[in-house]
């Protein structure tokens, strides 16, 4: 064995004390370092060494050249991308993951399957869905979406006497798409199945919102004439967090031939609240959704879950034909259910919180970073300087300030949030609504007190000086 192997292995103890030390470090200071960082104009070149190093001193070499310029991220003033944090439960699963080093993919050399089996039950608790929707982790809502969209692309042309999944697209008509306000991840999707980015008809929204017009999109089902469709409804858009009438868009499936995808990436975990459930009624009407367990869920990257209700089409789309993988279709041989074979036990962070925090935990993080969302929008709608463009919803902001009597340009936009992540007490992130400017807030970290954002306010207030 080489010498640092078995140096390694006789010290591993000593190893994970040392790692343990840096991860104490990290997370005693997470909650009070810059949230961005700007990172070194140049890091020296390195090479690989002939006989290596032992992983001590890899340790060291790597706290050197890159511990000190981490972010943070996961601490409870990142307000972008919809990120969530790690709970201590989740951290303590993820962790063992990585230990126990178990491949999910749904053979019967271990009981991981059964445990993201079980751990996909749990969620379905969570949001409140019957026991007709199997489940699967993947990467994230990008590759979720994915999944949904690909069983949806099977169910279509098997509507039309065509299995996609056999002949490929080559020479079809054009499966219609209809949507008001998709994720960019929904035409990356669409892109990667070979359907196009071009594929989506965008459907108006309800006037001053991002939800869709149901009357126009049953106008578009009716035109038709029975030939099947995909309808993409939002349970949280990423600009204003606005929700699809979900229930009303399923009731037009009695009427009309489409597959139903929800993309509840984050709004999803409205379900967790009585307070807010209302938001997503008729969800667990559709035919594939899109969950995404390491924003609100708060578990580490990467993670997301896909449901649908549709097993045999998905095993159709990914089964994987090596005879020493076993053919057998079940909700447990993930093998054959999403682009991956080999995986990590990515459910066992969900498992672990879950069951550390039940469904009370959840619903007091979602209200709790909601009422946040409401105090500071509270604030941002009193300024002189800043401008609300729409009511704030659930947990997300969407605003702009103003730069004399005009609105601020992107560029503007840009050069301050520029200079509130070098001043580091806040993240957040550009995007345009409707033509303007604008800036997002998303609060989901499970840490994230009143404290926290009357911190990102002053700090909003303070770095805005020298662009008015």
């Amino acid at each position: 064995m080489h010498r640092f192997l078995a140096d390694d292995r006789a010290r591993l103890d000593k190893i994970l004390d040392s790692v343990l030390t840096e991860a104490n470090r990290f997370l005693s200071e997470v909650d009070t370092l810059p949230v961005g960082t700007v990172s070194p104009a140049n890091i020296a070149e390195i090479n690989i060494s002939k006989e290596g190093i032992g992983a001590l001193k890899t340790l060291a070499l790597f706290k050197e050249r890159y511990a000190a310029w981490m972010s943070g991220s996961a601490g409870p003033r990142y307000y972008g991308f919809v990120t969530g944090g790690v709970t201590p439960a989740a951290l303590a699963g993820d962790w063992l993951t990585s230990v126990y080093d178990q491949n999910s993919l749904g053979s019967d050399e271990s009981i991981a399957p059964q445990l993201e089996l079980e751990t996909i039950a749990l969620l379905r608790q969570l949001f409140e869905l019957p026991d007709a929707y199997t489940g699967s982790f993947v990467t994230g809502a990008t590759m979720s979406n994915f999944v949904g969209l690909a069983i949806a692309r099977q169910w279509v042309g098997l509507k039309r006497n065509i299995n996609f999944a056999e002949k490929g697209l080559w020479g079809t008509e054009p499966s219609p798409i209809f949507s008001a306000t998709p994720h960019s991840s929904i035409y990356k999707s669409l892109s990667m199945l070979g359907m196009g980015r071009g594929a989506i008809t965008s459907i108006p929204c309800i006037p001053n919102r991002e939800a869709i017009d149901i009357s126009i999109l049953e106008e578009h089902l009716r035109n038709l004439n029975g030939k099947p469709s995909i309808v993409v409804a939002n349970a949280g858009t990423v600009n204003t967090v606005d929700f699809d009438d979900i229930a009303a868009i399923a009731a037009l499936k009695t009427r009309y031939t489409f597959w139903l995808h929800v993309d509840a990436a984050f709004g999803g975990f409205a379900a967790c609240s009585p307070k807010y459930r209302s938001l997503v009624e008729g969800m667990d009407l559709a035919d594939s959704i899109t969950i995404d367990a390491h924003k609100w869920l708060n578990v580490p990257y990467d993670a997301a879950i896909q449901f649908t209700r549709h097993l045999e089409l998905q095993a159709e789309v990914f089964q994987n034909a090596a005879v020493y993988l076993g053919q057998e279709i079940s909700s447990s041989n993930f093998v054959h259910l999403t682009p991956e074979n080999s995986r990590r036990l990515r459910a066992m962070p969900s498992w672990f919180t879950l069951m550390a925090y039940g469904k009370e935990g959840y619903a007091e993080i979602v209200e709790r970073n909601c009422d946040l969302a409401e105090w500071l929008g509270k604030e941002i709608g009193r300024s002189e300087t800043f401008e609300l463009l729409v009511p704030v919803h659930l947990n997300g902001i969407c605003f702009t300030f103003k730069k004399g009597k005009d609105r601020a340009s992107f560029d503007l936009v840009k050069a301050y949030l520029k200079k509130l992540k070098e001043k580091g007490d806040i993240f957040l992130t550009p995007t345009v609504y409707k033509g303007t400017p604008a800036i997002r807030v998303s609060i989901a970290n499970w840490k994230t007190t009143q404290k926290d954002v009357e911190i990102a306010w002053r700090s909003m207030q303070r770095e805005i000086e020298e662009f008015i």
